[in-house]
């Protein structure tokens, strides 16, 4: 989930800002003792690491006020940081102590499925751990993001480098020191500076992954370092993300779940929704129930330069067609902001193409889902989406749309759960968080194949009847019917009974 506030937020490409040669120093031996702590790490049992996941959630479920205390976030109570970070946190500690071994055991390939030709060759598939992650988190939800990479990186046997945005610091060494009470070993985590120049440094010194949660050009900033060293990354980014209201929709329950989406975390969520599609046949209908609804709305705490920005947006909106149904467009005292909800809008207007990091709300009258699907694509952030209508028809709708997760009839939550991967597209980032898919992530493939009998004839020097055996065992094997299979079968045993007899 992104952060206008993450690690390299307002540094370009060209910025040569460094760190002190002592601060240098300090990253460059955080990740000299965590690769010495992994390779130890990575020849524990599987079973052994999960057993301090154990402990590790145990202890986080009695830590929680102190961890509350640790989140200095506008727009937070620590009721919210329980819901929305600790308890998914240990739900997802959970997850990776009853399926890691299963995600990341070894897979035997079937041995029916080999080519004929190789004869008796296995093949195993083995995920082995990449090394040293540096984990870039977010100031938007700085311990359950980062977290979850931390546990799954642990779990498969690598060492972290965990590297906090602008006052995550505090909650992300509570956190390591969690760890190290249920028995992590010493420097396999460390948890580095919030400056930007720390990141920097641990991505020059030659980590083994990359994993960003951040905005879209933080991202193209990371992205432009790791290239410098073949470094791979896994990209969370920014997000415009669209709700789609079908005409079958419980209207009442998409009115609720939409002012959820603009209270939740003060609106700094990546996937709150920003647009909505709703149907013609309900969309009045939809305009009503918001605008009714929104009395209930308080001032959120926006940062004054993205307040500044949603405003202008909102006002060429405006001035485009759109309509105001809730907000106040023109200046206000203190460093709140009322939540905007613009009706009659459309797809190409700027404001619903922008990673914004605010409570803003779009409505887009369609007249059928074909209509919906080409107004979304319009945008070039695809993060997640949501879809409310009759079970049926949603998810035939969610199949059709090109993000990597939909929500059908609930917004954002279910997001959360363990079993979810999280799977970005187009600027919205690349790669997979969270979920089996994200366990695999923090591995690499090592594939073992052993020849157990049978000849070897490639081997072999090279012979006149070569050719004219391959061509035949290409035929035989993947003839377009079986007369030419069959008549292939022969001249193939014919070309190597000549060559055996040394013709």
């Amino acid at each position: 989930m992104n952060s206008i506030n993450s690690a390299y937020e307002s540094l370009s490409v060209s910025d040569s800002l460094q760190m002190e040669p002592e601060g240098s120093d300090a990253i460059a031996g955080s990740l000299r003792r965590a690769r010495s702590a992994q390779r130890a790490w990575r020849a524990f049992p599987v079973r052994d690491r999960l057993r301090i996941l154990r402990r590790f959630r145990g202890i986080l479920a009695m830590d929680a006020e102190v961890l509350c205390r640790s989140v200095s976030l506008p727009n937070r109570t620590p009721k919210d940081t329980i819901a929305a970070e600790i308890l998914p946190l240990a739900d997802a500690c959970r997850y990776l102590e009853r399926n890691t071994e299963r995600i990341l055991g070894p897979r035997r390939e079937r041995y029916r499925n080999r080519p004929r030709r190789l004869g008796a060759v296995t093949v195993e598939v083995h995920r082995e751990p990449r090394g040293v992650i540096l984990i870039i988190g977010p100031r938007s939800y700085p311990l359950f993001l980062p977290g979850v990479q931390t546990l799954q990186a642990l779990a498969a046997g690598n060492a972290v480098l965990w590297k906090p945005a602008s006052g995550g610091f505090q909650i992300a060494r509570r956190c390591a020191r969690l760890l190290e009470e249920a028995g992590l070993p010493c420097d396999l985590l460390q948890i580095l500076p919030e400056a930007p120049e720390a990141a920097r440094t641990a991505i020059r010194g030659g980590v083994d992954l990359v994993v960003l949660t951040g905005s879209t050009e933080t991202g193209r900033l990371v992205l432009y370092q790791a290239a410098e060293t073949l470094t791979p990354a896994v990209m969370e980014l920014g997000g415009c993300d669209a709700v789609f209201v079908r005409e079958d929709a419980d209207i009442g329950l998409v009115v609720r779940a939409l002012m959820f989406g603009l209270r939740f975390n003060g609106g700094a969520t990546c996937i709150a929704p920003r647009r909505v599609f709703a149907a013609r046949g309900c969309y009045s209908a939809v305009c009503r129930g918001l605008a009714d609804a929104a009395s209930e709305l308080h001032s959120i705490v926006v940062e004054s330069r993205v307040r500044s920005r949603v405003v202008g947006l909102a006002r060429a909106a405006l001035a485009g067609g759109a309509r105001l149904l809730h907000g106040n467009l023109e200046a206000e005292n203190g460093p709140g902001m009322t939540p905007i909800i613009l009706a009659d809008a459309r797809p190409e207007m700027e404001l619903l193409q922008s990673d914004l990091f605010a409570p803003v709300l779009c409505l887009v009258p369609v007249d059928d889902d074909d209509q919906a699907l080409a107004a979304a694509d319009m945008c070039p952030y695809a993060l997640g989406a949501a879809v409310f209508g009759k079970r049926e028809g949603a998810e035939s709708l969610a199949r059709h749309l090109n993000v990597g997760c939909v929500v059908v009839n609930d917004l954002i939550v279910p997001t959360a759960d363990p079993r979810v991967p999280f799977a970005p597209r187009r600027r919205s980032g690349f790669g997979v968080t969270r979920g089996p898919e994200g366990l695999l992530e923090m591995t690499v493939v090592k594939s073992i194949a052993t020849r157990e009998r049978g000849p070897r004839r490639h081997l072999d020097p090279p012979g006149p009847q070569d050719l004219r055996i391959m061509r035949s065992l290409l035929e035989m094997s993947h003839g377009p019917t079986l007369g030419r299979r069959i008549r292939a079968g022969f001249r193939f045993a014919a070309s190597v009974v000549r060559r055996l007899r040394g013709k």
